[in-house]
């Protein structure tokens, strides 16, 4: 997609404003959001509005980008019939923190996502919760790399088996959420809630916005339509 694609797409689009007290047009702020959900440094984008006659600070780049991530939707419902679920060492502000993931392997939707302080089965267990609050997995099959998911499964009556194949959709999902956060930088410079707060911003961006190779260019929620 062309700048001028990206950017007629992003005029185009009938948006609800969730800024208040924002001098610069909606549609310029979702236009700049999108260009740092798609790869660019908020400097870079600060920089692309510059030429475009838009001048804002990085701090007022960086704001719209988390006040949309507060305002995103989640996941659209989902009953997969096989769940990939696996966590990855991350760093928030020089602390070592853990980043779950759930993905449905035939849509390839990106069904949860959450940051614990620690791993074990408790927080599995706490993430599975989770997912069964917004998605009806109660016939999934789970597919885990560790006996310890196994145990957080039992907890919910969820049925799960160790598998080092068809799961590996959602390693590729931590490889492209890693080139993502290296791309500026090798940890987040924030606490764990603004992590979250990117984290759903992406999520939205990865389901809504960005096509998929293994769809045929699709993105997963227009593939959970049909």
């Amino acid at each position: 997609m062309t700048l001028a694609d990206l950017l007629r797409e992003t005029l185009e689009e009938d948006s609800q404003d969730v800024w208040e007290n924002e001098r610069t047009p909606t549609p310029v702020r979702r236009f700049g959001v999108r260009l740092h959900t798609a790869g660019l440094s908020i400097r870079e984008t600060v920089a692309i509005l510059e030429l475009l006659g838009v001048d804002r600070s990085h701090g007022a780049v960086w704001n719209w980008v988390h006040t949309l991530s507060e305002a995103q939707s989640d996941p659209p419902t989902a009953s997969p019939s096989r769940v990939a679920v696996d966590e990855k060492q991350i760093e928030v502000d020089g602390e070592k923190k853990w980043l779950y993931a759930a993905v449905d392997t035939d849509s390839k939707l990106l069904l949860e996502i959450d940051v614990f302080s620690r791993r074990g089965t408790d927080p599995a267990a706490a993430f599975l919760h989770r997912l069964t609050q917004k998605h009806d997995v109660a016939d999934s099959v789970f597919l885990v790399d560790a006996g310890g998911y196994l145990t957080a499964l039992s907890r919910h009556d969820l049925s799960g088996r160790l598998d080092y194949r068809i799961r590996n959709h959602i390693e590729k999902w931590f490889q492209t959420v890693t080139m993502r956060i290296d791309r500026f930088h090798s940890f987040w410079r924030g606490s764990q809630s603004s992590a979250k707060q990117w984290l759903r911003r992406f999520r939205h961006h990865y389901n809504h916005e960005r096509p998929n190779q293994a769809l045929d260019g699709k993105t997963p929620a227009e593939e959970i339509k049909n």
